[in-house]
């Protein structure tokens, strides 16, 4: 009988791990592909009925009552409104630990703080929802009284505390890929520690503090649960974080829940909502790649 070759066992193995890595890549194409149609089927059905100029630049969005309106600007007010409350406390904070942990933390410091930071990130976000209405709503009512039990302040403050993680984690990776050779040089003409830090590391890691940057923005304009029980309820066109506000995400929360029947106009406009969110992510993530891309080619 003749022997098998004594490559052939693993030659077969290399093979199947290839064809499962390539079927479950084919199964996210499928899936995203499933979920783009199905996007783009409901929301043909209603646009067919609601004008896309009125549903992009309409101030008023009331599907439910008469006269309905369709204006999708207060949720995307709403949705930009925590979002860029989020950043401000989560972007400064996250970029100063980055360097903290970069440039001036200890080996042993490094090693117990980020992980700590990354347990942030861990934390399911139905927790932070209840944490936003259990403890920072109460507070912000004591330092505000016209506040709100529901208000844009309390989910900004809590989603800049989910996001933290992000943006420190990828803010110091883009940092610590930065060649050693930059900071010799640097000290090597009398910079200090700090200058090295803020003049030459961050202007050269700044592509992939960006691309950090834009990822958390895009996955505080992606929060759901936190924005849920926190903000509100209540669409409209303002700029006071101090009041009740809608986003998009917590809109399709609420038609989810079951009570516009299939196939009405109430039910189509949770496609249409999604399609506009998903599109808003699509062009924050092909951003953040691109500057990931550029970041990396300006290190070959």
């Amino acid at each position: 009988m003749r022997k098998s070759e004594p490559g052939s066992a693993s030659r077969v193995g290399e093979r199947l791990i290839g064809a499962l890595l390539f079927t479950s890549g084919a199964l996210s194409i499928v899936a995203t592909v499933g979920i783009v149609v199905v996007l783009l089927t409901e929301s043909l059905g209603f646009f067919a009925e609601v004008s896309p100029v009125e549903f992009l630049a309409g101030t008023r969005w009331s599907p439910d009552l008469v006269p309905r309106s369709f204006g999708i600007l207060p949720l995307v007010n709403g949705t930009l409104l925590v979002a860029a409350g989020a950043a401000l406390i989560a972007l400064p904070v996250g970029l100063a630990t980055a360097i903290y942990l970069s440039e001036f933390a200890s080996i042993r410091t490094k090693r117990t703080v980020k992980p700590a930071l990354e347990i942030l990130a861990g934390i399911p976000t139905v927790v932070y929802g209840y944490f936003a209405v259990v403890l920072v709503t109460p507070v912000l009512r004591t330092l505000f009284p016209g506040v709100g039990v529901f208000n844009a302040a309390s989910a900004a403050i809590v989603v800049g505390i989910m996001i933290l993680p992000m943006v420190s984690s990828l803010s110091e990776d883009a940092l610590s890929a930065v060649p050693g050779s930059l900071r010799e040089a640097a000290y090597g003409v009398g910079a200090t520690r700090f200058e090295v830090a803020t003049r030459i590391v961050v202007p050269a890691g700044l592509p992939g503090i960006a691309a950090s940057f834009i990822l958390a923005i895009s996955r505080a304009i992606a929060e759901t649960i936190v924005v849920t029980l926190a903000a509100g309820a209540t669409p409209g066109m303002t700029l006071d974080l101090l009041q009740s506000v809608q986003t998009m995400t917590a809109y399709i929360v609420q038609v989810s829940l079951g009570d516009a029947p299939s196939g009405s106009i109430e039910y189509r406009t949770l496609f249409a909502v999604g399609l506009l969110l998903f599109l808003i992510t699509l062009a924050l993530n092909l951003l953040s790649q691109r500057m990931t891309t550029r970041f990396r080619e300006s290190f070959r």
